[in-house]
């Protein structure tokens, strides 16, 4: 069997020292990043330096001990009868003053004098270093929000630029973007604002990970009634569909599985507490309760509330075309400003909706 050996460098100050050990402890605490992950990558960082140093030579290994809290780096030789290449090979002779026992056929690692680095090989270090770390916080971030894509997370605002009205927030020991065009129209965002955000989706990009994230997606609403009404969480009430038009209305439509309770009562809560609260977050934004129906037109008919609806027609053309009847007075209501209610209504049912009024329909009295 092989033989390795290493032989010591005169003593001289560690190329790493116990500041630099205490900051790796320091990023296993505050970020989670494993000391052992950034040590493998601090070994990485020597060795680019090295090989930048000497020119490309790969016959080098980096020996990191965090007990003693030093690094060395060690060119490996192997050892021969006749060298053929000085870089990588020694003769037995030469090798016998490093070790007397070595043999034909083993290495022998000469320990580097570290202080012969230049500055460009401590610049490459550092970068793989920076690296290492910038990876090692992508990979959690991609772990961490994972799990909550989908979900509503609790932020704070530090920062809201002027210009551009994107914020930047909090979130636990990360700060993420919110854009000017996933905040609620109308809403102005002040540095220290407590907000609640809905976590869309994680994108992996070259340049490294990122959450997106809304108070627009209409799953925000739905997440919020969640947080409010145990009667969601536990599965007796469900909510069927979101239609939302941010910050001026939303309509759900919600059903119970269980006869006993009133899956609308539910969502709204004793004096509107728990209606409010949503309301409250979603900066004063009006929401609608619908009670879901299997059956369609009694579907429709509910959605188009506060109208009144007389009746609900399937048309011929389409399987999911219908007509809702309402009297001449209800029919601006039905519709809603500038068609707000019939364009939500036809988002909660799925449904094309055409609203006429019955005096229109039967025509002008002879």
């Amino acid at each position: 069997m092989k033989r390795k050996s290493a032989v010591k460098a005169p003593v001289e100050e560690s190329i790493v020292n116990k500041e630099l050990f205490e900051a790796l402890a320091a990023l296993d605490r505050e970020r989670g990043i494993s000391q052992e992950y950034m040590i493998e990558r601090l070994e990485a960082a020597l060795l680019s330096a090295f090989r930048k140093e000497y020119h490309g030579n790969d016959n080098a290994v980096v020996k990191i001990d965090p007990l003693k809290q030093d690094a060395k780096i060690f060119k490996v030789y192997t050892v021969v009868e006749t060298v053929l290449n000085p870089e990588t090979e020694m003769t037995l002779a030469d090798a016998r003053k490093y070790d007397e026992k070595c043999q034909i056929g083993d290495t022998v690692e000469v320990e580097i004098k570290t202080r012969t680095f230049g500055r460009s090989a401590a610049q490459a270090a550092k970068q793989v270093i920076v690296q290492g770390i910038r990876e090692a916080e992508r990979g959690m971030i991609i772990r961490e929000y994972e799990d909550k894509k989908e979900e509503i997370v609790s932020a704070v605002v530090v920062r809201v630029d002027p210009t551009t009205g994107n914020a930047t927030l909090e979130i636990g020991k990360n700060e993420m973007v919110l854009f000017r065009h996933e905040q609620i129209p109308n809403e102005t965002l002040q540095v220290g604002d407590r907000i609640k955000v809905f976590v869309t989706e994680i994108k992996k990009e070259s340049r490294g990970p990122s959450v997106v994230l809304s108070r627009v997606h209409p799953g925000m609403v739905r997440r919020l009634f969640e947080l409010e009404v145990p009667e969601l969480k536990d599965g007796t009430v469900e909510i069927v569909s979101v239609a939302r038009e941010p910050g001026s209305r939303t309509k759900i439509a919600v059903r119970s599985n269980d006869d006993k309770v009133d899956p609308i009562g539910a969502c709204i809560g004793q004096k509107g507490a728990r209606k409010n609260l949503v309301t409250e977050e979603l900066r004063g934004e009006k929401i609608d309760i619908i009670p879901y129906s299997e059956d369609v037109e009694t579907f429709i008919s509910a959605s188009l509330a506060p109208a009144a609806v007389d009746e609900v027609i399937k048309l011929p053309d389409s399987d999911r075309s219908y007509r809702a009847i309402v009297a001449d007075d209800q029919l601006s209501l039905a519709i809603g400003k500038e068609g707000q209610n019939a364009r939500l209504a036809a988002k909660l049912t799925g449904c094309k909706i055409d609203i006429k009024s019955r005096k229109l329909l039967e025509g002008p009295v002879a």
